[in-house]
């Protein structure tokens, strides 16, 4: 067996589930789920009608590189979404189709990490599990860059040792992030694509909830936007991951893309040749629906925003909690000894099920991060979310 494996910690929601054993929560009050970033806003028809219109594609083998026409699509949207000029980005050397940004974050790391110089991945913390195991299983050391409120909740990157960054061959940054949606500004990334050149890593930027943010005139800025803007046309060591589970509710189709300097995903197509993971046709078409249509988007946001703007205003006033710039969870900070006391009373008393912070963070630097927070995930629908915001405040009042 490969020896990493020992290293992986327990999956955030299996340590949850070992958490709640033995609880019995009110038999009078439904449960509510604020726990996992599952979309459960509809999936567009749009979506359905065209997974459905090409079934037929399921008696072919799809080519790991994708369809043209979803590749120029993915292109197109790039283009517009991020203002990079026409013809910046190269449908048929910058894009690759992927299984949605879950598995081609972990098998990135796969790919680009050279394990013999004992190598560092570094990554945000509270950070999403899979960049951590992506590290461990390629041979890698993950250093782990704290987000508190000090910061605005995005790492500290002058604070990293240059031994580190020597040591570095990847760095995965999520913005908007997860938990928090803080977003990184321009400056910000221009400093990271700075380091990438002068220690040679590779920065992978993910970007999946990209398209949920607060303010409709200031979308959040992109890595590959910054890098042309730079004038790093060729988006060297840039590479960002993109996901339609988040951005049109279809978690299920499990379809994202890659995009980025042309050189590192010509071997990593040649790595998901061998690894056996293209996209099926009938799942390509419908992501190519998908892409070319921004109206369901824009009316997703819209419903994020009254999910958030009702909630904040029920909880506002018992728990230290704000609208975060983007994504679809709230970080709040918790009035208990940590976030797991507060997870566990919390589903006994009230039938409601938040996710503990620490399950998202490792000690680092001498402080947990996560350890006083809970992460909320608005996905429900806004009735829901209003319910359980009201249990919230009960549970809180009674403190």
């Amino acid at each position: 067996m490969n020896p990493h494996l020992s290293k992986l910690q327990p999956y955030p929601f299996e340590k949850l589930a070992r958490l709640k054993l033995g609880a019995q929560p009110p038999a009078g009050k439904p449960h509510i789920a604020l726990s996992i970033g599952e979309p459960q806003h509809p999936t567009p028809k749009l979506i359905t009608d065209a997974l459905i219109a090409h079934l037929s594609g399921l008696g072919n083998y799809p080519a790991t590189k994708g369809i043209a026409p979803l590749r120029q699509a993915i292109s197109d949207w790039l283009s517009a979404r991020f203002r990079l000029p026409a013809g910046a980005v190269d449908a048929d050397a910058h894009v690759i189709p992927v299984n949605g940004t879950r598995e081609a974050l972990f098998s990135f790391a796969q790919c680009v990490i050279d394990p013999a110089p004992k190598p560092v991945v570094a990554m945000p913390n509270p950070f999403y599990q899979i960049y951590e195991g992506a590290a461990l299983l390629a041979g890698a050391e993950p250093y782990f860059l704290n987000t508190t409120a000090e910061t605005d909740f995005l790492p500290d990157f002058d604070a990293v040792p240059d031994a580190v960054w020597a040591r570095c061959q990847l760095l995965y940054i999520c913005s908007p992030g997860n938990p928090t949606g803080a977003v990184m500004d321009e400056a910000t990334q221009r400093k990271l694509i700075g380091l990438a050149e002068r220690f040679d890593f590779i920065i992978a930027a993910d970007e999946c909830y990209s398209e949920l943010y607060a303010d409709e005139a200031h979308p959040p800025q992109g890595l590959l936007q910054t890098a042309c803007a730079m004038g790093n046309t060729e988006f060297k060591r840039c590479v960002v991951f993109h996901s339609l589970s988040k951005r049109s509710n279809a978690p299920g189709l499990r379809s994202g893309f890659v995009a980025g300097d042309a050189a590192i995903l010509e071997k990593y197509l040649l790595y998901r040749t061998y690894h056996g993971c293209a996209l099926s046709l009938p799942v390509q078409q419908a992501s190519l629906a998908a892409w070319r249509d921004e109206a369901h988007v824009v009316e997703n946001r819209a419903i994020y925003r009254a999910k958030f703007a009702a909630v904040v205003d029920i909880l506002g006033p018992v728990l230290d909690v704000e609208i975060p710039p983007a994504g679809f969870y709230l970080w709040p900070r918790v009035p208990v000894e940590n976030g797991e006391v507060f997870t566990r009373d919390l589903f006994a008393q009230q039938n409601v099920t938040v996710l503990p912070g620490g399950y998202l963070s490792r000690e680092a630097h001498g402080v947990n991060p996560g350890l006083n927070h809970v992460r909320m995930a608005l996905v429900a629908p806004l009735a829901e979310c209003v319910e359980a915001a009201g249990r919230i405040r009960e549970f809180v009042a009674g403190l």
